[in-house]
């Protein structure tokens, strides 16, 4: 059995997708992970994880001073093998602080000098098979399709019946999920509201009277939710059910799994569905699925404007469209929803 340190310090997407590659290692032995303080959260129950050591690198951790502490922590584990899932020189110091032996890393990244083996970026596969590549011995790579998996706990699943309680839904509620946020301006679809008036709104509704929409997100999302919830009204549909910053991540996992489908941004929420294998229905707007963070739920459809030439223009998606028309999103219209939602949920 040899103990292993995982760092993962970069978006909740990429903490998802590193879920395969830790219970890979967890049949080797125990497993550590460097987390940021909004990723932390979403391993708790997960039992591939014997520890998470929180690395605050914006906070309180900002620094030589919260290196060290961090650098302590990761020593204490006794971990033989560091996993550099996320790339950064700093990370790298981190590990090497940490004295640990091995040291584990993609050969683009920026800190792969201080590396004891750096495996191939395979541009070609999906992040979770990138990920999970990192564990394979030199000259063997292996290209399995793995999927995400997170484990909500009793306290998840009763915040889930808290809010449906709030909103009158009962367990056999047929339920749809929304998420039209994401921290990149340019990947949130302009057309949800729209999309939402359709599903459940006028005299012949897309989904059965019965069922209700949800939206999905934090705090920052809010406004989002409301302009949904406005629009459904004004359409004469079931009131909207808005969950957002009410929910804990893995709370938010959970209700996802309680839904028949969900429509998302390139955003969390779709790597949350891929975890919890729901139908899904991505939208992709400044990046593309090739670029290895597609929905992996055994359902799932991309829908995106595949005739523009100048996709993608940004590996994560910039705050404003570089040639300034957004046709990415703008020009994508709830019918190409709608028909692969019918499909997912058999209407």
């Amino acid at each position: 059995m040899i103990a292993s340190v995982v760092l993962q310090t970069s978006f909740l997407g990429d903490m998802i997708l590193t879920t395969p590659l830790l219970a890979r290692l967890a049949a080797e032995g125990p497993v550590h992970v460097v987390a940021t303080p909004a990723n932390a959260g979403v391993l708790r129950h997960h039992p591939a994880v014997a520890s998470v050591i929180v690395y605050d690198k914006r906070g309180v951790d900002r620094g030589l001073r919260g290196l060290w502490r961090v650098a302590r922590a990761v020593r204490s584990t006794g971990a033989r093998r560091a996993f550099l899932a996320q790339g950064s020189m700093r990370t790298a110091a981190l590990a090497l602080l940490a004295g640990i032996p091995e040291r584990i890393g993609f050969a683009t990244s920026a800190g792969r000098a201080l590396y004891t083996r750096r495996v191939p970026y395979d541009r070609s596969a999906h992040h979770a098979t990138r990920l999970w590549q990192l564990a394979d011995r030199p000259g063997h790579a292996t290209h399995p399709s793995v999927r995400p998996s997170l484990v909500p706990g009793d306290e998840d699943v009763a915040a889930v019946r808290t809010v449906l309680a709030s909103h009158a839904v009962e367990g056999t509620t047929p339920l749809v999920a929304l998420a039209p946020g994401s921290v990149w301006a340019t990947k949130r679809w302009p057309g949800f509201a729209e999309l939402a008036s359709q599903l459940t709104g006028g005299p012949d509704p897309i989904l059965p009277r019965d069922a209700r929409l949800v939206v999905i997100g934090g705090e920052a999302d809010a406004g989002l939710a409301r302009d949904i919830a406005d629009a459904v009204h004004h359409a004469g549909g079931a009131p909207v059910i808005d969950a957002t910053g009410r929910l804990s991540l893995l709370a938010s996992a959970a209700l996802i799994a309680r839904c028949r489908a969900i429509v998302t941004n390139d955003s969390a929420p779709l790597h949350l569905a891929s975890a919890m294998n729901i139908p899904t229905i991505a939208l992709f707007g400044p990046t593309v699925p090739t670029m290895g963070f597609g929905p992996l739920a055994s359902a799932s459809h991309v829908v995106g404007h595949a005739a523009l030439s100048c996709r993608p223009c940004h590996a994560h998606g910039p705050m404003a469209c570089p040639l300034g028309h957004w046709r990415c999103m703008r020009e994508v219209g709830s019918d190409q929803v709608i028909a692969p939602l019918r499909r997912a949920i058999n209407l």
